[in-house]
């Protein structure tokens, strides 16, 4: 009996993903974290501006700063065990900031939380915000504005401790 009860109080249950995806979309909410033993379950909405008012980004043009901020990451320590590299989650392009005429969303010394958006990719003409997922302080930008980027390919260094 208890076992009949387990199955059907699972995470994964189809008509409960759907009862929480209605709640998400009735009360507006971007995401759902939920664990339960050993099961787990984080449901998010693309919270992106639609497609017809997404902001058109122009690979900009290198300048020495851009140029630097990847050199100044290969020289940070690579063997501390207290710096994290965010790597990419998708295939798509790399942006710093939402629009071209906005800041980034991190620079190089700035302190994050999990929940603070550090990046865009751009994957079939949807915006995704990647967020850090670590606290710690940006030690390295180790993508440039624009760059195409693969699976895995490391984005940003972020220690820890900082």
């Amino acid at each position: 009996m208890a076992a009949a009860k387990a199955a059907k109080e699972d995470v994964f249950d189809e008509d409960r993903l759907c009862r929480l995806v209605e709640m998400m979309k009735e009360h507006d909410l971007s995401e759902i974290d939920l664990e339960e033993d050993t099961q787990r379950i984080r449901l998010r909405r693309n919270t992106a501006p639609p497609v017809g008012v997404a902001p058109v980004y122009a690979a900009p043009a290198p300048n020495s700063a851009t140029v630097q901020a990847p050199a100044a990451a290969a020289a940070s320590p690579a063997d501390d065990p207290n710096v994290v590299v965010i790597k990419s989650p998708m295939v798509g392009t790399f942006y710093t900031k939402p629009n071209p005429k906005s800041p980034p969303f991190v620079k190089v010394g700035d302190h994050v939380d999990p929940d603070k958006t550090i990046c865009i990719i751009e994957a079939m003409k949807v915006f995704n915000e990647i967020p850090a997922e670590t606290s710690g302080t940006i030690v390295a930008i180790l993508a440039q504005d624009g760059d195409a980027v693969e699976f895995g390919k490391p984005l940003f260094k972020v220690d820890t401790k900082g």
